[in-house]
């Protein structure tokens, strides 16, 4: 079962669609959250400060941000039943939220690491749906660190962004 996942590119960035809904079908596929709902933005600089200082307090321009639709407790739960609603096929499609990526941070990283754009745009979509599936690196003792790095091994980060093939 593929999961929904609505992308908006308010960019200037050749973003691919297709490949961005891949990558985060890979992680909503191995963490059990198949056929989930999940929208990717990418927006530019101001936006992004603007979503930082209103959210998390921080008037500065970030790369990823997470707004999940459950509660932590509410993801257990929901992990707990989605084995019993994939068998028998009952259930309301999963509703997990919103990534929201600032393309030009990204690409900033991107350069300032040495790595290729498709690569830290894969680590933004993997660190942003992996919070909205209940991750928070900020308590978890490196847990998601760690399956962060296990899943960008599945995702294939060369299509995700610059020209057609």
């Amino acid at each position: 079962m593929t999961s929904a996942v609505e992308v908006v590119n308010s960019t200037r960035v050749a973003i691919h669609p297709a490949a961005v809904a891949a990558a985060v079908d890979v992680v909503l596929a191995a963490e059990g959250a198949a056929g989930a709902e999940v929208g990717v933005t990418f927006i530019g600089e101001r936006r992004m400060r603007a979503l930082n200082r209103e959210h998390r307090g921080r008037d500065q321009v970030t790369d990823v941000l997470a707004f999940p639709l459950e509660e932590a407790d509410e993801v257990a739960a929901a992990e707990g039943s989605a084995t019993a609603d994939a068998v028998e096929g009952a259930g309301p499609p999963r509703l997990l939220g919103d990534v929201v990526i600032c393309a030009r941070q990204a690409l900033r990283q991107a350069r300032a690491t040495g790595l290729p754009p498709g690569v830290e745009l894969a680590v933004l979509l993997v660190h942003g749906t992996l919070h909205l599936l209940g991750y928070d690196h900020e308590t978890d003792a490196g847990r998601m660190a760690l399956r962060q790095a296990g899943l960008l091994e599945e995702v294939r980060w060369e299509a995700l962004v610059g020209a057609p093939d």
